[in-house]
């Protein structure tokens, strides 16, 4: 589903970031460092790319590219959300009552592994956090419409 050049593109961006030649690490962890505010007045573009291509080539060289491989990345990350809904709804199925389908202990287990997986795929912490409890917050409204449309669906087809 991701192309080879956008792989390519994150195993240099980690390898980068593990030997240290990216921004500050502290940035990718839970907690986030109170830093002070920067004053510096920068040139734009400041500092220097850290995805590496596996041609040797860098990333990016301005902001318009930046923005399509960013609507690139969207795209393919609308279409695993698509894939993840399919099965948020196949899970109803197997779930009796509209209560069963909110588990705290499950919601947490699967925050909990985003937030603890992703510095293994150098992903800031804070973002698997917020995104992880976005996809679960909004999976538990969609599920709860999904069972209610159903019962609905079968007292329609009792009368």
């Amino acid at each position: 589903m991701f192309s080879a050049h956008y792989l390519f593109a994150t195993l240099h961006l980690w390898i980068a970031v593990a030997r240290g030649s990216s921004t500050s690490d502290s940035c990718y962890y839970i907690p986030l460092p109170d830093l002070p505010v920067s004053k510096d007045n920068r040139t734009v573009p400041w500092g220097e790319p850290t995805i590496k291509y596996s041609d040797g080539t860098t990333c990016c060289s301005s902001l318009d590219q930046i923005r399509n491989e960013l609507d690139a990345i969207d795209s393919q990350l609308l279409q695993l959300l698509s894939i993840r809904a399919a099965y948020v709804g196949e899970a109803t199925r197997f779930k009796p009552t509209e209560s069963s389908v909110n588990v705290p202990s499950r919601n947490q287990e699967v925050n909990q592994g985003a937030i603890d997986g992703a510095p293994a795929v150098h992903l800031p912490q804070v973002v698997a956090k917020m995104v992880f409890e976005s996809i679960v917050n909004s999976s538990i409204l969609f599920e709860e419409c999904i069972f209610n449309a159903y019962d609905y669906d079968m007292d329609l087809c009792s009368d």
